[in-house]
């Protein structure tokens, strides 16, 4: 295959840097070339976390630049619209519907935009952008903190990979006590998109 790229964003605490980890184990168990590189932040702060993953064969570099994301995978809606620039023109957007005020919008500087203008600001830069309620899937299932694995469900039966390569990458990494809940929120990502008609 050509090289993927995947950039993933979202806010400290969110399990961005788990869900990049579980993507690089996947591409390694689909036979592929994986680099990795995590941009931490603030992570213990709230502060904006990044970590590119590259899939391929092979891969020289786990950079990702300017209009080169083949896949943007949110997890919190504002970090979409700050890293948009890295998607490339056919790229693909994965957005949890979740919001996460920075302190400048808590310190009433700022406003946090609604759904309608973040929509359209994406829209501008691709038309296969995906809305899921990543969070309230999660909670459903018993915790908002599986609500990254619900994404990478999601993500895995958008790029068409069969759901039990992220099944085994759980079952190597996570640890037993939580492996359960992982399992079904994964599944649940990836049975999400299968029934939810999404057009992106």
């Amino acid at each position: 295959m050509e090289n993927h790229r995947f950039v993933l964003v979202g806010v400290g605490g969110q399990g961005t840097l788990l869900a990049s980890h579980l993507l690089a184990e996947i591409g390694l168990s689909l036979g592929l070339d994986v680099k990795k590189a995590e941009i931490h932040g603030m992570s213990q702060r709230g502060g904006s976390v990044v970590s590119n993953v590259i899939w391929g064969k092979p891969v020289f570099s786990p950079v990702v630049g300017e209009g080169e994301a083949d896949t943007l995978i949110a997890f919190e809606k504002l970090e979409t619209l700050r890293y948009l620039p890295l998607l490339k023109p056919s790229g693909a957007i994965f957005v949890n519907n979740h919001e996460i005020e920075p302190i400048t919008v808590l310190a009433g500087k700022q406003i946090y935009p609604d759904n309608a203008d973040i929509e359209a600001t994406l829209h501008k830069f691709t038309t296969k952008v995906f809305w899921i309620p990543a969070n309230q899937i999660a909670e459903d299932l018993g915790s908002a903190r599986v609500a990254n694995t619900v994404m990478i469900g999601v993500v895995l039966k958008g790029l068409g990979v069969e759901l039990d390569y992220g099944v085994r990458t759980l079952e190597k990494t996570i640890q037993s006590r939580y492996l359960e809940l992982n399992l079904r929120a994964l599944k649940a990502g990836y049975e999400w998109l299968a029934i939810s008609n999404h057009k992106g």
